[in-house]
């Protein structure tokens, strides 16, 4: 496996790139778009792995969208592992680049990771909530131009809004609230 983007390829906060709302991505996939789809997963796949992320220098990460590379495209590759124990580290629970991702529906009930998030872009330690739906229903295209649907909740959830959020040019401290970083409504659900 070749990785293209190592950590000094990944675009920081401050860059323009990060807080634009990004192009559509044209069907059928050009083969540089095509490519870069694959960039992207082989960082996730990599930074993942303890032994190799080590060795090229990377901060794990479980998403990784097109304006991180200093793309403004609307699309963003997820690996979120497995969420059950007696499954194996080889059956990711989501593995694949949603192009042109919408939220169509959302759950009043808020969720939030509680440690907070962080992010491959933002080198600087934001503490605080970062309150999201604990549900949500995402219509993306996959590789082919074929139109799917996906319900989420609890931390794959985060997940791709945090990665959706990039398309849109929000960062995951934009939703932290600097005067209480640590209160949240007392209904959001905490995740780990």
């Amino acid at each position: 496996m070749t990785i293209r983007f190592t950590m000094d390829k990944i675009t920081r906060d401050g860059a323009s790139v990060l807080r634009k709302t990004a192009a559509s991505v044209p069907f059928p996939l050009s083969e540089e778009h095509a490519q870069l789809a694959k960039d992207m997963m082989t960082y996730l796949v990599i930074s993942q792995d303890e032994s190799q992320n080590e060795q090229y220098g990377l901060r794990p990460g479980v998403g990784l969208a097109a304006p991180q590379v200093n793309y403004s495209l609307r699309m963003a590759s997820i690996l979120v592992p497995s969420l059950d124990p007696h499954e194996s580290d080889e059956t990711p629970y989501f593995k694949g680049t949603i192009f042109n991702p919408t939220i169509i529906s959302e759950s009043i009930k808020r969720g939030a990771l509680d440690v907070g998030e962080g992010c491959l872009s933002v080198d600087k330690d934001v503490p605080g909530f970062v309150p999201r739906a604990d549900r949500i229903t995402v219509r993306y295209q996959d590789e082919t131009g074929a139109t799917k649907i996906i319900k989420l909740r609890d931390y794959p959830a985060i997940v791709f809004q945090h990665e959706i959020d990039h398309l849109h040019g929000h960062l995951y401290y934009d939703h932290i609230d600097l005067k209480a970083p640590w209160e949240v409504n007392d209904e959001t659900k905490y995740i780990d």
